[in-house]
């Protein structure tokens, strides 16, 4: 185990489910990724970039629910403006992305 925190520094972490709505190629990033817009419901549509394609085609990702951190600051990678974190369980050199069981209400919180 790495650094141990205190729950209260867990809370400040705004982890929410949103629902795919489209999927694009990401050329220009270093390493295989696409372009991933995400519909949080009350809390807006949110764009992400996602080193997944190894385990994952367009087709698949759409309408897919996944869970990401809302609360980050904006990230520039190339020309791209990421603004929430999709999470996911590395494997090796690929990552599997953390999704509930059943579906539920976009933006709903995560605890």
């Amino acid at each position: 185990m790495n650094n141990v925190i205190k729950f209260e520094d867990f809370t400040k972490v705004d982890l929410r489910v949103g629902t795919i709505i489209d999927v694009q190629d990401f050329p220009e990033a270093r390493n295989p990724a696409y372009q991933l817009t995400i519909d949080f419901g009350a809390l807006g549509i949110k764009k992400s970039s996602a080193q997944i394609t190894t385990l994952y085609s367009k087709k698949e990702l759409l309408s897919r629910q996944i869970v990401a951190v809302v609360n980050f600051p904006k990230k520039q990678i190339a020309k791209f403006m990421s603004e929430c974190l999709v999470l996911g369980a590395v494997m090796g050199t690929d990552v599997v992305l953390l999704n509930p069981e059943n579906k539920v209400k976009n933006g709903s919180v995560v605890s």
